[in-house]
């Protein structure tokens, strides 16, 4: 058998050509500068209009179903969204916000209480040796700058999304073509290719178009159960600031597996301030919801589809967390699963090719 057919050598050659084909990229980046400030300059209103897209399908579907043809569907969903956008502006923003301010109102006085409480610790005990007590004492010392840096980098995050008000207000445009003819992307790609690869990519763009589907549907479903269900519990319990909290867990619970952890860690420090016993009472709230939610929620909400080991998501979440920081922490998991969506087709297709069917790719 000749070296050229040989599976080793085949990969080793196709790995070569993928390394010349990056290093020649790399050498010649300045010609797709343009191309990709062009894709920064639009990504925002795309993948915003494509997650609202997602979320209101399944009504403009009810709407068809129901007799209503499809350009006053999409204008009844308009409607829809601005009752909504109108509810969260008039009730809940002005609550949130009020508890907002006096939250960084208090941020100096937690941290106050919170040296206070560690300066009692230290020189009540004899355990901890001096080293870790310096390392405390530096920590507690600078406790006031942390919090100030926390606190600037909210702001600056305010900053930057005031910035981007003008991206957004792109979002409606997009989302009104996306519901209008996003069903005849897959056939307009599909008609370039011969009869046998059309199907084939056909079903690709189908899986991944159930993938995200699933993904952006069933977490933001989700979410939103989480977010509910928390600022009822906190309301019950009494912790301040629950509005804001609440909102707080329901952003954070998008992040899967990792968000719940990341939800609760603002509440409990509130907890603890207000009240030791709150700690308690605040976990146990936490608890009861994320068992509701992964028993009862996901399950009948977003099912098997993504087929995703959680040991896996939160490998993916922390490398895309330390490559493209908070952004990459929101993609990474449906990024994840489309990628692997096209490579188990590729996969399966060439399984298919190999025990005789036709091969179409």
């Amino acid at each position: 058998m000749p070296l050229s057919s040989k599976k080793w050598f085949q990969v080793l050659v196709g790995c070569i050509l993928v390394f010349i084909l990056i290093w020649l990229l790399s050498l010649t980046s300045f010609i797709f500068d343009p191309i990709l400030k062009y894709v920064g300059a639009v990504a925002l209103p795309v993948i915003g209009a494509g997650i609202l897209y997602y979320l209101t399908l399944p009504l403009l579907h009810f709407f068809e179903r129901i007799k209503i043809k499809r350009t006053p569907a999409i204008l009844l969903i308009f409607l829809v969204l601005l009752g909504i956008f109108t509810l969260i502006t008039m009730y809940i923003a002005p609550i949130a916000k009020n508890q907002f301010d006096n939250l960084i109102h208090n941020i100096p006085v937690m941290v106050d209480w919170a040296q206070d409480l560690i300066t009692y610790f230290q020189d009540n005990q004899t355990i901890i040796p001096d080293e870790v007590n310096e390392a405390i004492d530096h920590f507690t010392d600078n406790l006031q700058d942390y919090a100030q840096n926390a606190v600037n980098s909210i702001f600056g995050f305010i900053g930057q999304l005031i910035t981007i008000i003008m991206s957004v207000v792109l979002i409606p445009f997009f989302l009104f073509f996306m519901l209008k003819d996003g069903e005849k992307l897959i056939p307009f790609v599909t008609q370039i290719f011969s009869k046998g690869k059309s199907k084939n990519i056909h079903r690709l763009l189908t899986r991944v178009n159930y993938v995200l589907s699933s993904f952006i549907q069933g977490q933001l479903l989700v979410s939103f159960f989480v977010g509910v269900a928390l600022f009822i519990g906190y309301i019950i319990i009494g912790l301040n600031y629950s509005l804001t909290l609440a909102l707080f867990g329901l952003l954070m619970n998008v992040i899967p597996f990792v968000g719940p952890f990341i939800a609760v860690a603002p509440a409990l420090i509130v907890g603890a301030f207000q009240d030791p016993m709150m700690i308690i009472w605040v976990s146990l709230v936490m608890l009861i919801v994320q068992q509701i939610e992964s028993n009862l929620i996901s399950p009948n909400v977003m099912g098997r589809a993504l087929s995703l080991h959680p040991l896996t998501v939160i490998t993916v979440i922390l490398a895309a967390g330390s490559i493209a920081g908070f952004i990459g922490i929101l993609f990474a998991v449906p990024f994840y699963a489309v990628v692997k969506t096209i490579i188990v087709h590729f996969y399966e297709t060439y399984r298919g090719s190999k025990d005789g069917d036709e091969y179409l790719i």
